[in-house]
């Protein structure tokens, strides 16, 4: 495979599938040691990450990598079910550092490796976990290629069948990609990804300065047309408000990829809060993993929590839903169980997701 300049990428064949399509495992990354972003609250990370493999486990297999100075300890806390692999790693958001992997109807993966630059050069150590997704390409015997873009996996969502969700917040923000503007970073997107169709959303949270706003806590798909999106709150006044309904607007005036018209399933909004060094971080019910047979999203011991739970389980009526309390303490390290999660897709043929 050759870089996107050259138009061959080898790619033929090869399709981005949805998240609610077959899996092969789950891989999440233990929270280091050292991490000054826990820290106090470092303890209850781990034991929060352990509830989310071990939540996850009971639809499929989940590989926890681990520093090697941290190994023990995950093994001891996740328990024997869930595999701890030993990799040098520098944090433990492996959805924005892990690869995106392609699938075709032959049964083979293609990973695709981003530039990871530290959510926009506010993480210190980016080396290991810029290397991280090549080592899982490596790993499970998918040939990777190296993009020419910075980007991270809760930045994109798509459908399956050629459609993509991104936030011009986070995408456009030259913090990534200096550079190349907006129908630059498309043409890659379409290139690498196998995209026919890219829906530009404006926004993310007010709250999630973390990483720009990212898509995965604003909106995501439940399967082809349709789309779960965190609904703007009642307080006209509050800035999410505008941000949400904005989105809201493109995507009803938006089509998909086949032509269709998008459903939206609102999802009830939550205030943020604050991180572990007081900043301010967003909390949001998309951001959950959807696994083989079951959703396992968060809860924050809100009033709103048995609503969400409500709408998740109408998205998904074949699968079973897992609402974890320990979303409250995953969210002020400024993400969630998706950020935290990262799907290995099947390679097997279409027709097999669930809705």
């Amino acid at each position: 495979m050759t870089s996107p300049e050259s138009g061959v990428l080898g790619l033929d064949g090869f399709r981005l599938p949805g998240e609610f399509e077959p899996h092969d495992r789950c891989w999440m990354c233990w929270p280091r040691g050292n991490a000054a972003l826990w820290g106090s609250h470092l303890d209850a990370a781990r034991d929060a990450y352990a509830a989310v493999a071990q939540a996850i486990r009971a639809f499929e297999p989940v590989t926890m990598v681990a520093h090697p100075d941290d190994e023990a300890d995950a093994g001891r806390r996740c328990g024997e079910d869930i595999e701890v692999w030993a990799q040098p790693i520098d944090d433990s958001w492996v959805r924005d550092t892990g690869p995106t992997l392609l699938v075709d109807d032959d049964g083979a993966s293609v990973a695709i490796d981003w530039v990871f630059n530290g959510w926009g050069g506010r993480s210190a150590r980016t080396d290991a976990d810029d290397a991280l997704a090549g080592a899982i390409a490596a790993r499970i015997g998918a040939p990777a290629l190296r993009a020419p873009l910075v980007l991270e996996g809760g930045a994109i969502c798509g459908d399956g069948e050629g459609t993509l969700l991104v936030t011009e917040s986070c995408l456009l923000n030259p913090n990534r990609t200096p550079g190349l503007d907006r129908a630059a970073i498309e043409r890659h997107l379409m290139d690498l990804l196998r995209v026919e169709t890219v829906i530009w959303l404006p926004h993310g949270l007010s709250d999630d300065h973390d990483t720009d706003g990212h898509v995965d806590t604003v909106a995501g798909f439940v399967r082809p047309g349709v789309v779960m999106m965190v609904e703007p709150p009642r307080d006209t006044a509050h800035p999410d408000n505008t941000r949400l309904r904005e989105n809201e607007r493109v995507l009803l005036e938006s089509v998909d990829a086949l032509g269709r018209q998008l459903e939206i399933i609102p999802v009830p909004y939550v205030e943020g809060t604050r991180g572990t060094d007081g900043r301010p971080v967003a909390r949001s019910y998309v951001n959950a993993y959807i696994a083989d047979g079951g959703v396992v999203m968060p809860g924050f011991g809100l009033e709103t929590d048995d609503a969400a739970r409500a709408v998740v389980g109408e998205a998904f009526p074949y699968h079973d839903v897992v609402m974890l309390p320990e979303g409250a303490t995953i969210a002020l390290g400024g993400g969630n169980i998706h950020c935290i999660t990262l799907h290995q897709p099947a390679a097997r043929q279409r027709g097999g997701c669930a809705g």
